[in-house]
């Protein structure tokens, strides 16, 4: 079995659904035997790599809402994130661009290792949802990847390049050549598709069917 996800770093829903998957393919124990490929997307490429504007300015701003609202709305992303056993802080987190971040993802996925691919995405995650640290701040990235294991070096060498964007750009384009309606979008095989957070359940159905 073959699985694609598109996702961002940025994107709770993101979090969500691939922990939900995760899970899925352990009850069914087909996680050791079904390599999940990241596929980058970015929510907003707009994003300026530092900024002033919190997350309930930017969430009102896009949104159209108030800020007491808006505040509201990141509130009750946390309470779904919980439903997942995910305890996030929405409101803290930093809206800044993820691109620094989807490629040290691109670098990790060349080690040809599932193990280690999983781990930096998951440490992301953390960075961004619950340490809410700026996930554009290259200092940042270093530190996070250390803890990990990574060469300081070297992953400082690749964020002050443009190393890996182009495939980054790639997934982006390939995500609007097959008409990607939102993040985060799964695609087992190549041909059935699970769009969203969805519940757990779902996630075991769909992979039922296809085993």
């Amino acid at each position: 079995m073959e699985i694609k996800y598109w996702a961002d770093i940025a994107c709770p829903y993101c979090y969500v659904g691939i922990i939900r998957l995760r899970k899925a393919l352990n009850e069914l124990k087909l996680a050791d035997k079904t390599p999940l490929q990241f596929m980058s997307f970015q929510l907003d490429p707009t994003l300026p790599t530092v900024t002033k504007l919190t997350m309930v300015d930017y969430y009102a701003k896009n949104h159209k809402l108030t800020k007491d609202q808006a505040l509201v709305q990141l509130q009750k992303i946390d309470y779904f994130a919980a439903t997942a056993d995910l305890t996030i802080k929405m409101e803290n987190a930093i809206p800044v661009n993820t691109l620094a971040a989807h490629r040290l993802i691109k670098y990790v996925e060349t080690l040809n290792d599932q193990s280690l691919l999983m781990q930096t995405i998951n440490q992301l995650y953390q960075l961004y949802f619950v340490a809410n640290d700026p996930i554009a701040n290259y200092d940042v990235l270093t530190s996070a990847m250390t803890k990990i294991g990574f060469d300081a070096t070297k992953i400082t060498s690749i964020l002050n390049s443009n190393k890996y964007e182009d495939k980054v750009r790639k997934d982006e384009r390939q995500a609007f050549m097959i008409g990607m309606p939102s993040a985060p979008l799964f695609v087992i095989n190549n041909k059935y598709s699970i769009t969203g957070a969805q519940p757990y359940e779902v996630f075991v159905e769909a992979l039922k069917k296809v085993k």
